[in-house]
């Protein structure tokens, strides 16, 4: 079984058995727990579930259109036939002063390459999403919100802090699409992969969600090894990534879970 099969299902099997039940902001009651950490060493394996099939290129387009593109435009997404932020799109067609708003205006991504090449040590490698300022400009107040990054003995180092995180729909993308990045990012600084920890203060399931994620627990003793990611070498350039020099090799995976997402 790989790490992220078994870490994620076993945090999916305690907000099942022990979750706090209550209301929340989509009215759609969930049930939850705080302050749950998933942990993965990225040179010895890359972390995408088995126990059901993860959209992996819609999430990488989705990285790459917050980090790279540094876009809020909807538009940009429908192009690569990408429909995920498709119920929060605003009136002028984008997600307004969110995600990749952020990054560009904050210059966020250059920053942080800056640190990596020039002061390696700095303890103030973050790139942070909330910014006060802008939230209520945007379509949805940032989930995965910010990232803290460490180098030690040439390894690269990135600490993922989610404050809501939907593990049925969301955390399978997010905890993919950031594992890409600290990839990517490595590459780029002639970095090796390091360790990929991944906090969340909000873990939860939507009660119209139970039943899938209870098939998914059932799959778990057939979950398939972990599928290896290839990045084109040749790409030294953060800003000249696409999303054919992103793919995996070998992901097999147990079929997809059809659930709801609340909005």
């Amino acid at each position: 079984m790989s790490k992220a099969d078994q870490q994620y299902l076993d945090i999916i099997n305690e907000i099942l058995t022990k979750g706090y039940y209550d209301q929340n902001r989509t009215g759609m009651p969930t049930f939850k727990l705080p302050h749950k950490i998933m942990q993965y060493d990225l040179e010895e394996e890359f972390p995408i579930l088995t126990t059901k099939f993860v959209a992996f290129k819609t999430a990488v387009k989705e990285l790459l259109w917050i980090f790279k593109d540094q876009s809020n435009s909807i538009a940009k997404l429908h192009e690569q036939n990408v429909h995920i932020w498709d119920e929060w799109t605003l009136e002028d067609n984008t997600i307004g002063t969110s995600y990749g708003w952020v990054v560009d205006k904050y210059k966020l991504i250059d920053q942080l390459l800056d640190s990596l090449k020039n002061n390696p040590q700095d303890r103030r490698m973050i790139m942070n999403l909330w910014q006060n300022e802008h939230l209520d400009g945007g379509a949805l107040y940032p989930c995965a919100f910010m990232t803290l990054w460490d180098v030690t003995d040439g390894r690269l180092n990135m600490m993922l802090v989610q404050r809501s995180a939907d593990m049925p729909l969301g955390v399978p993308f997010n905890m993919t699409q950031y594992a890409v990045l600290a990839r990517l990012i490595a590459q780029v600084s002639g970095l090796r992969p390091g360790q990929f920890t991944h906090v969340i203060n909000n873990a939860h399931i939507y009660e119209n969600q139970i039943e899938g994620m209870k098939e998914q627990l059932s799959r778990r003793d057939s979950a398939l090894p972990a599928p290896k990611l290839w990045i084109n070498p040749e790409i030294t350039n953060f800003y000249d990534f696409t999303i054919e020099d992103i793919r995996l090799e070998g992901y097999e995976h147990l079929g997809k879970i059809e659930m709801e997402v609340s909005v």
